[in-house]
């Protein structure tokens, strides 16, 4: 039986991850700041009170798990914070950096110890992150912070070679859930049917890609 943790499992992406996981017969570990009623009916193994922005709440994590290994690393956890050109909101830009892209760094690092030849770390990011792809400005906060986790995973992808763990970045569509306050146009668990489907497949000589939840390549 295969282990998946999941970062940020208790609710949106992360919750149906957790549980289409689940309903494969993985064994999950859905890792979270606090846990959710959704979540804890999933029957999975919840590990509450996971701040990725903290270097001890993460290492004790790390510490908890004793000697499990972890098959499938999914880096889920963010958040998205407005802000514009007139008003940057550096606080929420920070907050998303600390989140968005040293949050699957420090975890990744954490929990090495657990991973092991032909283990796989899946960072959710997005095509905002994408500097070819911008078309449409603002959102600088988000932006930086999906780009600059995007070289997290393109480094990690070349670090992990040597021990046979691939890297996929991931931008899971615009998804309806609370972060997007219920205006995405995909649906949760379509999106993470998707992501996990692209996660099976991934080999290591992808490892480093950047591709959305249908398997199609996304420019940097």
């Amino acid at each position: 039986m295969r282990t998946v943790l999941i970062t940020g499992a208790n609710r949106g992406i992360g919750l149906a991850l957790a549980r289409l996981c689940h309903a494969c017969g993985a064994r999950v570990i859905a890792a979270c700041r606090r846990r959710s009623a959704e979540l804890d009916g999933l029957g999975v193994r919840v590990e509450e009170d996971v701040d990725v922005t903290d270097d001890g709440s993460v290492e004790a994590l790390a510490q908890r798990l004793g000697r499990v290994v972890i098959n499938t690393l999914i880096n889920n956890a963010g958040v998205f914070v407005e802000g514009n050109l007139h008003d940057p909101n550096y606080d929420g830009i920070r907050e998303q950096f600390e989140v968005n892209t040293l949050g699957p760094l420090r975890v990744t690092r954490a929990l090495l110890p657990h991973l092991r030849k032909g283990s796989k770390v899946a960072i959710i990011t997005s095509k905002m992150g994408s500097i070819a792809a911008d078309d449409t400005g603002g959102y600088y906060g988000y932006r930086i912070s999906k780009a600059g986790v995007n070289m997290v995973g393109a480094t990690l992808a070349r670090d992990l070679r040597a021990s046979g763990i691939a890297v996929a970045l991931l931008h899971p569509g615009y998804v309806d859930t609370d972060m997007t306050r219920h205006k995405g146009h995909v649906a949760p668990d379509d999106s993470a049917r998707g992501l996990l489907a692209m996660i099976d497949r991934l080999t290591l000589e992808e490892s480093g890609g950047f591709w959305d939840y249908k398997g199609r390549p996304i420019p940097w």
